[in-house]
């Protein structure tokens, strides 16, 4: 069976894995979903995460980061779905909850935070919000 938007299962999988305080989640692995991995963890969002070659398909595995218990991740929101692509232009790109959070956006550079769209001058497909 196909899945529809795999961008939004690995967050979903991510809230829910810091919803119960879990260490680590494993999910199927792409090349989409490593470069938001690569992202949150160049961003501090997570501690790390890594591929895995496994039966049927590779694994990717993310290990969460907390803070006093809490979950550094508060708040995960999916913009651009399949039914609604969303882009914006690297001047219309505002900073996230005043600079506390990012937008992971898609462009033609690979995948990059909405700061680094800006100092690029690169615009794209804003994916998800992360604070």
């Amino acid at each position: 069976m196909s899945m529809t938007d795999p961008i939004a299962d690995l967050l979903t999988r991510i809230r829910n894995a810091n919803m119960r305080q879990k260490p680590t989640l494993s999910m199927p692995s792409s090349k989409m979903k490593l470069s938001i991995a690569r992202v949150l963890k160049d961003e501090g969002f997570i501690e790390d995460y890594s591929e895995e070659e496994a039966t049927p398909a590779k694994q990717l595995h993310i290990t969460l980061r907390y803070y006093r218990g809490t979950p550094v991740i508060r708040r995960l929101i999916r913009v651009s779905k399949p039914g609604l692509r969303q882009y914006q232009k690297a001047n219309e790109m505002k900073p996230v909850v005043d600079g506390q959070g990012i937008a992971i956006v898609s462009t033609s550079q690979g995948i990059l935070t909405d700061r680094q769209c800006r100092e690029q001058k690169v615009g794209g497909e804003v994916l998800c919000k992360v604070w």
